[in-house]
């Protein structure tokens, strides 16, 4: 088998579901699997796997493991010669693997492959590219100066060699996850994508960014932006760091001073909707009858649109590769909001803002 597409998910039954059906277009031509590990899920997101998607296969934890020993977990039942680590708050475009895998086949001395991800308003995520964060560039970060935190070397849609890779798409040889140990256990959320990118890097191997291939990630969806988040964090970061750098009082004081004072370094933003006065519903359906909870015009195409839209993409009719290159090269300024139906539901999913939970809207 070619690839193992593992899904570690909590509690998003409904971006489950989207991020799935994307993976099933996207695998079509591949020798592939989906593996869903499922961390003690309290919402029906298993039942929604086994009934929806009964050829996936589905690992129910008993508890919660945190990232690291979900995303192991599922790695030991994979078949396939390659991983794809993602997280369950995201749609990938029907290329995205076949694309990715064909770039990886010329290269056998990759490490990780990491891909452009953009938010939920189309904003690309910086976080996508990383530098290795030294102690130096770390308290940078933290005191809000973060350009030497991220790969600014690299354009959004360029290809290149970069240090740290994001843990919400990662693709590599499962041969290469097993020889540096997979996921540092130590870690149950945040850093360990920074761990393995880091440990992948000093065994030689060379992590990569594809800019050509665009995911779409509802950031914030799968783990809320509040002051646990912060402690988690800066622990995170404090593990790295006396794994594999030296020992700094100074750099200790600051992490720790970091956790005691997270609440405040870390207020969660005030939930800011960019209101939208217009709703346009793209579809290839004349016919679609689907009621939705406000007034829609029908568009066949995405050309100019008023500023404050929101526009619903009918995934029974559009294709996602096209819903992310629009969504990817809307123009920003007009501040459209986007929602998507996805292929046989009766709900749509969207989001404002990378730091807060999205929207559902059941149908």
């Amino acid at each position: 088998m070619k690839l193992s597409v593992i899904i570690l998910n909590y509690n998003v039954r409904y971006f489950l579901e989207l991020c799935i059906k994307s993976v099933q277009a996207a695998i079509t031509d591949l020798d592939a699997e989906i593996i869903v590990v499922d961390n003690h899920s309290s919402d029906d997101s298993c039942q929604m796997v086994k009934q929806l998607f009964p050829e996936v296969i589905l690992i129910e934890n008993k508890e919660n493991f945190g990232f690291s020993k979900g995303n192991n977990i599922g790695v030991v039942q994979a078949k396939g010669d390659y991983l794809c680590i993602l997280n369950p708050d995201t749609m990938v475009a029907e290329d995205t693997f076949t694309k990715v895998m064909a770039y990886a086949a010329d290269r056998p001395n990759m490490g990780v492959l990491g891909c452009q991800l953009i938010d939920g308003c189309g904003t690309f995520l910086p976080e996508s590219k990383r530098n290795i964060p030294t102690p130096k560039v770390a308290v940078k970060k933290m005191l809000g100066f973060s350009d030497a935190y991220y790969a600014n070397h690299l354009g959004a849609a360029e290809i290149g060699q970069t240090d740290i890779l994001v843990g919400a798409f990662m693709v590599l040889k499962k041969t290469v996850f097993n020889e540096v140990g997979g996921f540092d256990e130590d870690y149950f959320m945040y850093g360990e994508d920074i761990d393995l990118s880091y440990k992948i890097l000093k065994s030689g191997y060379d992590n990569i960014y594809y800019g050509k291939a665009v995911v779409l990630h509802y950031k914030g969806e799968s783990t809320l932006k509040d002051k646990t988040y912060a402690k988690r964090f800066y622990g995170a970061m404090h593990i790295f760091y006396k794994k594999h750098f030296k020992s700094s009082l100074l750099f200790d004081a600051v992490v720790w001073l970091g956790i005691l004072f997270s609440k405040f370094l870390s207020k969660v933003p005030k939930e800011i909707h960019q209101k939208a006065t217009n709703y346009v519903l793209m579809t290839e359906n004349s016919a679609f009858n689907l009621e939705l909870p406000f007034k829609t015009t029908k568009v066949h195409a995405t050309t100019n649109i008023a500023p404050h839209t929101q526009i619903v993409f009918d995934g029974n009719t559009i294709d996602n590769k096209l819903i992310i290159e629009y969504m990817n090269r809307s123009e920003k300024d007009k501040k459209l909001t986007f929602r998507i139906l996805p292929k046989n539901a009766r709900f749509i999913v969207g989001s404002d803002s990378s730091e807060h939970r999205g929207e559902v809207i059941k149908l």
